[in-house]
């Protein structure tokens, strides 16, 4: 059995590509469900020209994948789904804590919330 451990801190600045290669942002932060013990989101940003008009986006933690060789995500997700995805400003975060938010958070991705 083997383990890959990564600190949260070195994902940070991370950047983040789809299957055809393309950019899709950089990863900004890693939320964390603390009473599950779990990774719940990557904090993506997206879009904008040298950090202005840049969008964050809550991605589902399942839907990325780790390229260790390469040192990126891998997010298996046309640009158009992003550019059309609810996004939020980094001075005005949503209530990540709001159960119907993350519910449809994680329904538009296409991905199962963990916990359940």
């Amino acid at each position: 059995m083997s383990v890959t451990l990564l600190s949260a801190g070195s994902l940070i600045s991370t950047d983040v590509k789809n299957a055809e290669g393309e950019d899709i942002g950089t990863i900004t932060e890693i939320m964390m469900d603390v009473a599950r013990g779990r990774i719940a989101y990557a904090v993506l940003s997206f879009g904008g020209f040298f950090g202005l008009g840049e969008k964050l986006f809550a991605i589902p933690w399942s839907a990325l994948t780790i390229d260790t060789t390469d040192e990126k995500f891998l997010l298996n997700l046309d640009k158009e789904i992003l550019e059309k995805a609810s996004g939020f400003d980094k001075d005005d975060w949503p209530d990540m804590s709001d159960v119907q938010w993350n519910y449809n958070t994680y329904a538009y991705y296409g991905y199962e919330p963990y916990w359940d």
